[in-house]
């Protein structure tokens, strides 16, 4: 074929592909960036079109950040839904969205704002079916943990997680949303270093930013509190490259102000150079149940003791008994030396 000749296009068949000339021609093309949840600097925690993710312990501010993207998603006259699964209940997210200064007929507007506690399987599907025409521009699943059981789905099953999230997280973000997952910190030192509870396949489908909250002053009454945001996770690199160096940079310093019953906020940027000042993994000792939690997070399954002993940085006992515990559980058999 010459430069002149038309190219003949083979077994194309349209709806299975992007429309790359289309992209281009509405160009120019840019990376994802994340515009919702704004920083003071006007650079956002969240994206789009994408999971993102809020993991922390019970109290750590994970809701209070999340609605506060919702206030402010809402003064905007953007659309939002909150799918409660966690038992905050409606008057008390309405109630903490209006003393935030969203407005009631915001609130009563269900093209504006829809609140949603289903009861099971049933209703979730429906909330996705709805969201498909209505299209909100973000969505806070509260939590991940609760999300799970409804549809008769483990934790700790990689193969469950992926059949809920296909089913209830991902059309939300195809429909044009950004998906805020709150989910729960594991509890032993090296599971909490990996993230979440469960299965790794969590961290796999974040397709936005995993963030961890990290309470550096108690959520209260009257006061408010404070909590620091470390990026643990950032597939695009929108928010990584406006925050200081390192594998879980500080993300942003978040306040919540309580003034008589209105709450205020701030979303700051990091100093350059800032660090986080609490550890993400606490002081908990590390179990077996630990350590194959974290060979189970690892994006390449382990191959050998000496593969984990150097990517994990354990000893040669530890690494063989957690290899061999993954082996089992996962019904592996070890590959067979040469003579």
């Amino acid at each position: 074929m010459t430069l002149t000749e038309p190219a003949t296009i083979h077994s194309y068949t349209p709806k299975l592909y992007a429309d790359v000339a289309q992209l281009i021609a509405a160009g120019p093309i840019t990376p994802p960036a994340p515009d919702i949840g704004l920083r003071r600097d006007g650079f956002g925690l969240f994206y789009r079109e994408q999971v993102n993710s809020l993991i922390g312990d019970p109290e750590s501010g994970k809701t209070w950040l999340a609605l506060v993207a919702a206030a402010e998603r809402l003064f905007l006259n953007d659309s939002v839904l909150f799918i409660d699964l966690d038992h905050n209940g409606a008057q008390g997210v309405v109630s903490r969205l209006q003393a935030m200064g969203v407005k009631g007929e915001v609130l009563s507007n269900p093209q504006l704002f829809r609140f949603s506690e289903p009861e099971d399987a049933v209703e979730i599907d429906g909330v996705v079916k709805d969201a498909k025409t209505w299209r909100p521009s973000l969505v806070i699943i509260d939590s991940l943990g609760e999300l799970l059981p409804v549809y008769g789905a483990s934790s700790n099953s990689a193969d469950d997680f992926t059949r809920v999230h296909s089913r209830a997280i991902k059309p939300f973000a195809t429909a044009g949303a950004a998906v805020v997952l709150i989910d729960h910190l594991a509890k032993g030192t090296d599971s909490r270093n990996y993230g979440a509870t469960g299965t790794a396949a969590k961290k796999r489908a974040i397709g936005g930013t995993m963030l961890r909250v990290n309470c550096t002053e108690p959520f209260t009454p009257g006061t408010g509190g404070r909590a620091e945001i470390i990026l643990a996770k950032d597939r695009h690199g929108g928010l990584r490259q406006v925050c200081p160096p390192g594998k879980e940079p500080l993300a942003a310093k978040f306040r919540l102000i309580d003034t008589n019953g209105a709450l205020d906020w701030r979303i700051e940027a990091p100093d350059p150079g800032e660090m986080p000042t609490t550890p993400a993994s606490g002081k908990t000792t590390a179990t077996l149940e630990d350590d194959v939690a974290s060979l189970e997070a690892l994006d390449v399954a382990p191959r050998s003791k000496a593969d984990v002993t150097g990517r994990m940085g354990w000893g040669n006992d530890r690494a063989m008994v957690a290899l061999r515990e993954w082996r089992t559980r996962n019904a592996i058999t070890p590959p067979v030396s040469p003579a």
